[in-house]
């Protein structure tokens, strides 16, 4: 590498190193602001931008009368995204969290 400048040492040796614990970051990123509930709730006054943890609450029915079918399908279709985004990444996950251990 010699002669390579800042930009190349970073492209072809320090992004590669870093590839597995940025793509922990990333699920880790993505399934906290996926399941955020309280930040929209506070920011949020339009009922058509509320995120799906948002939506899902609106299936409950005030007074005992939710309809269980419907909020458990709900839930299903809420879930599969995170659960699809974390086996496709699955395995920079797992690198991620081995990498940044403590080793000894």
């Amino acid at each position: 590498m010699d002669g390579a400048n800042y930009l190349n040492i970073w492209a072809r040796i320090i992004l590669p190193l870093s590839k597995p614990a940025l793509g922990a970051v990333a699920i880790l990123s993505f399934m906290y602001h996926y399941n955020d509930f309280m930040g929209p709730l506070l920011y949020i006054n339009d009922n058509a931008k509320y995120p799906v943890s948002l939506g899902l609450q609106q299936f409950r029915a005030p007074f005992g009368g939710t309809a269980w079918h419907l909020l458990m399908a709900a839930s299903l279709v809420t879930v599969l995204p995170p659960v699809i985004v974390f086996f496709v990444a699955q395995r920079y996950f797992i690198q991620g969290i081995v990498i940044s251990g403590v080793k000894g």
